[in-house]
């Protein structure tokens, strides 16, 4: 993952707010710990914190392409699905790509269809993207809402990053929770209203949604929504669907410049993924997949069966990495770690959640990035 940060401003020459953006950009090291970058102008200015995983020279952000008079600036966090058919379209259209990225590819779309080029997109995103001519910003959240997305809305300016923290770390922005940011938390949490950003001001970009926040004020509008439709295929032909939906949906998710890794618990979407994984490694002639699970010391002496939870994950994550010939790595964590690792588990995720169940991922993520830097 990485991270985003910005601030468009109508009335203040934003590039003598460097220290700004530097101090939102030092609130997301964690995000992306692999490289930075930052792009101001008079009245924008964007901040990346990068998590490399596809063309670490070459997808440097901000990314910024000329054509013509104008300029386009893009900053941006997620990963592309689609990139090959978007590349190939473009470059049928004359764009001269400089590396591989999805970024570029990314940009170059907004180039060619403008805001619309977020309904052509397949992946998970959260994007800031400037036209320089038009003095406009576009904001845009993935279909599902997978990567977050925050902002502050002005009458004259506008602000936005990955997180509440790096919000915060901007000096117009105030740590105030009113009685509904406090039913967020008590009562909701640790869920959210879609688009409640819980401090005063603050709103996240709901999932398939996109913002454009030029001199004419700020306009939100849905590009997607889930819809129902009747289910007509028989069993068979419903088998083969999913399976194709599923394999794609796998392959597409391991184009990656560095390690990719599946989690593995033992049970059926982890091992259908697994199982997807490995076959795709394997006929690409690569070394076995790796594969990662959790289990917590002396869980084999207490645990107790439920109607939620049978049976531990650890004898089935054994037998789906045996059966698939992965290498597997088993992460066993102690209670003092859990205990230990509550205040740590609540900074990465801004708000109080789900205590040991958010400490026991922060470990289990700390530990497969040791190995990998993609984990399906």
């Amino acid at each position: 993952m990485c991270g985003i940060s910005g601030w468009i401003d109508w009335n203040k020459d934003l590039t003598q707010q460097e220290a700004v953006i530097n101090k939102m950009m030092a609130a997301l090291i964690p995000r992306g710990p692999d490289d930075y970058g930052k792009w101001l102008s008079l009245h924008c200015c964007f901040g990346h914190r990068r998590l490399s995983v596809v063309d670490p020279v070459g997808g440097a952000q901000p990314m910024v392409r000329i054509q013509g008079n104008n300029k386009y600036v893009i900053c941006y966090n997620g990963e592309l699905y689609n990139t090959p058919e978007l590349r190939s379209y473009l470059q049928s259209k004359n764009y001269k790509f400089q590396g591989h990225s999805d970024t570029e590819a990314l940009l170059y779309s907004y180039m060619e269809w403008g805001p619309q080029c977020i309904e052509r997109l397949n992946g998970i995103f959260a994007i800031a993207i400037w036209d320089e001519s038009e003095q406009s910003l576009l904001l845009a959240r993935d279909r599902m809402g997978v990567k977050p997305l925050f902002y502050a809305p002005g009458y004259d300016s506008l602000v936005f990053a990955s997180e509440l923290k790096a919000m915060l770390s901007h000096p117009e922005i105030l740590p105030n929770i009113s009685e509904e940011g406090l039913a967020e938390i008590l009562i909701m949490g640790p869920a959210r209203t879609p688009g409640h950003g819980i401090y005063e001001g603050l709103k996240e970009v709901r999932p398939g949604h996109l913002l454009i926040f030029n001199r004419n004020g700020l306009k939100v509008r849905s590009y997607w929504a889930l819809t129902s439709q009747p289910h007509s295929d028989d069993l068979n032909t419903t088998a083969q669907k999913v399976k194709y939906l599923m394999k794609d949906t796998v392959e597409r998710q391991l184009v990656s410049d560095v390690p990719v890794c599946t989690l593995l618990s033992g049970g059926l979407d982890s091992s259908t993924i697994t199982a997807f994984a490995s076959l795709a490694f394997k006929e690409k002639g690569y070394e076995p997949l790796h594969t990662y699970s959790i289990d917590y010391k002396d869980n084999d002496l207490y645990f107790k069966a439920s109607e939620f939870q049978p049976n531990s994950d650890s004898p089935w994550a054994n037998k789906v990495s045996s059966y698939l010939n992965t290498i597997s790595h088993n992460c066993v964590i102690d209670t003092p770690q859990l205990v230990s690792a509550l205040h740590d588990a609540t900074l990465a995720k801004d708000l109080p959640g789900q205590a040991d169940v958010d400490a026991s991922l922060f470990l289990f993520c700390r530990q497969v990035k040791k190995g990998a830097t993609v984990a399906l």
